[in-house]
């Protein structure tokens, strides 16, 4: 099993402005919209955790983010693992 992966990069350019984008990214109400529908709650807050199930084929996965650098209109990273599978996986927005 590999132990580390080069990482995966995507650049998108949106015709609408950075204070809609953060939104889009941190806000709950915002995220349910285009992310996953069941997240419970997100704050952008270093430390904040969530956890949700999503369905796929039949198996559960259980999500675990935890909130790790937030610069506000500007960054936001935190960890994404899934529960029972070995490995930790970081999500980072660059605005």
């Amino acid at each position: 099993m590999k132990t580390n992966d080069e990482p995966i990069i995507v650049e998108q350019t949106f015709n609408a402005s950075v204070e809609k984008v953060w939104k889009a990214i941190t806000e709950i109400d915002q995220m349910l919209k285009w992310y996953f529908d069941n997240i419970p709650d997100f704050k952008t807050e270093v430390g904040f955790q969530t956890e949700f199930n999503i369905e796929n084929e039949g198996r559960k996965f259980l999500h675990i983010w935890k909130v790790t650098e937030v610069v506000p209109m500007k960054r936001i990273a935190y960890g994404w693992k899934f529960e029972g599978y070995a490995g930790d996986s970081f999500v980072v927005f660059d605005l």
